[in-house]
């Protein structure tokens, strides 16, 4: 970590205490909760994108500014590193340093498992190799990937379960699963990304609901959502098959509430399903900076946990 890096930690470090209402009056968890918490890159990605963060550096902030002991890592932040195996064994030494548990890594840029085309589906499927060799190498369990292709609804999801049935097949034998998150398009849908995973059937292969993508269209030249699924609903029917879920945040009222989602609400369709895993914070908002955002995702998190667990 260069002068820079350790400074901006040292800065960010002091205003811990000025995060949120919520985190400034919740003093964490008191009962044991039917979840476990992990922190996603991607809550950094502002950071990271503004080389202020290296990718070696998320699991010792993770433990140290925000006490999660769980990772989750975004390819896109060492990209050209999957083969690197002195780059791995430096993050992985950094992982154990400081007790982080290495859970999953966030694939994308890698092609989409789903294209009609049968010799780009492959090459798509064949990228990921060397993410599940890199999972492997890092302790991590999953790799979350993309069920992307253009084409009907029906089309895309028979190439989906060739796509990642393949990819299943490979990564079963390293014990490494394939997860798929609603990540717009057809995934977005939790009927069509549920029947991909029945039509799957296999062990490894599951779902990572997230709680935010649930749009499956935007408008022309937009951010704006033409066509959006019902998040509760879309999470109910992904729930059988989630091996973890995408706790997404962007604004928060001043008792610490998501403004978006009811995570009550939420958080009980998570744990009927007879869920116990992990739920990992992963924080877009704009309103407040990523490490108090952060932390208060954390907070709603714990305060949500006692409530339903």
């Amino acid at each position: 970590m260069d002068f820079s890096r350790r400074d901006f930690l040292k800065k960010v470090g002091a205003t811990a205490l000025a995060t949120t209402a919520m985190t400034d009056i919740w003093a964490g968890p008191t009962k044991k909760m039917f979840y476990e918490i992990s922190l996603a890159e991607w809550s950094l990605h502002k950071a990271l994108f503004a080389k202020k963060l290296t990718n070696l550096d998320f699991p010792e902030l993770a433990r140290k500014e925000f006490g999660i002991e769980i990772v989750e890592y975004v390819n896109q932040f060492f990209k050209d590193k999957a083969n690197d195996t002195t780059y791995l064994k430096e993050l992985l030494k950094r992982s154990k340093d400081n007790g982080v548990r290495n859970h999953l890594i966030m694939i994308d840029g890698e092609g989409g498992t789903a294209e009609l085309d049968d010799a780009t589906r492959k090459k798509a499927v064949e990228n990921h190799y060397k993410w599940v060799d890199a999972a492997k190498f890092l302790g991590c369990k999953t790799i979350r990937v993309n069920a992307y292709g253009k084409g009907s609804a029906e089309d895309v999801a028979k190439a989906a379960v060739d796509g990642l049935g393949r990819l299943g097949e490979f990564a079963a034998k390293s014990n490494i699963n394939v997860i798929v998150e609603n990540h717009g398009g057809y995934s977005s849908n939790g009927a069509w990304l549920a029947g991909v995973m029945k039509q799957i059937n296999m062990k490894n292969v599951g779902t990572l609901p997230d709680f935010g993508n649930f749009c499956i269209d935007r408008k022309p030249n937009s951010r704006e959502c033409a066509n959006d699924y019902d998040r509760y609903q879309g999470v109910k029917e992904l729930m059988p098959f989630a091996k973890g879920v995408s706790a997404k945040t962007h604004d928060f009222d001043a008792s610490g509430n998501d403004t978006e989602i009811d995570y009550v609400k939420m958080m009980k369709i998570v744990k009927d399903s007879g869920f116990k895993g992990i739920a990992g914070i992963e924080y877009e908002g704009s309103t407040l900076p990523e490490y108090e955002g952060i932390k208060a995702t954390k907070a709603l998190l714990e305060k949500v946990g006692q409530m339903v667990s």
